[in-house]
């Protein structure tokens, strides 16, 4: 298995179908990390759509989500699940930001947090408006994650 990248260097491109709503419409498309250059990006893997501590996670995220829009940051959540999966969990749950499907588990297996052949490990990367990484939180278990209010944190070192 590869190992996460390093802070500073370029974070690994991709393109992941995705899903996200607005204005209660979902809204199907690809999306590039290098289409993202210009802006910062926060990247969050998680294991699955329904289960109880990524709810409590992305819950939490969409509702201090303006903590990362006035830092000009957007935020993609990507796990293994499809995208009517994404989209039933987006519903359900009023996700205010894309939810990308890494189905075949490529992408999770270039940032190297690949566990098993059928999931990922819990992790967050903050990514500069250049597409370099400069900051990451990859858990072991997976029973956690950063709060909102530190991903902050590392977004406003970007600014200054």
């Amino acid at each position: 298995m590869a190992k996460t990248p390093d802070i500073g260097v370029a974070a690994p491109d991709f393109t992941l179908p995705g899903v996200t709503l607005t204005g209660g419409q979902a809204e199907r498309g690809d999306y590039s990390l290098s289409a993202q250059r210009g802006h910062p990006l926060v990247l969050a893997f998680y294991p699955g759509d329904n289960t109880a501590v990524c709810t409590r996670q992305l819950c939490s995220y969409t509702s201090e989500l303006e903590s990362f829009t006035s830092l000009d940051a957007a935020v993609w959540a990507i796990s293994p699940q499809d995208l009517d999966s994404h989209e039933g969990f987006a519903r359900k749950y009023k996700l205010a930001f894309p939810l990308l499907a890494d189905t075949e588990l490529a992408v999770t297996k270039r940032y190297g947090i690949g566990l098993g052949s059928s999931n990922l490990r819990r992790s967050v990367f903050v990514i500069d408006a250049d597409g370099v990484l400069r900051w990451k939180h990859v858990t072991l278990v997976g029973l956690t994650f950063p709060r909102a209010n530190v991903i902050a944190k590392q977004l406003t070192a970007l600014a200054a």
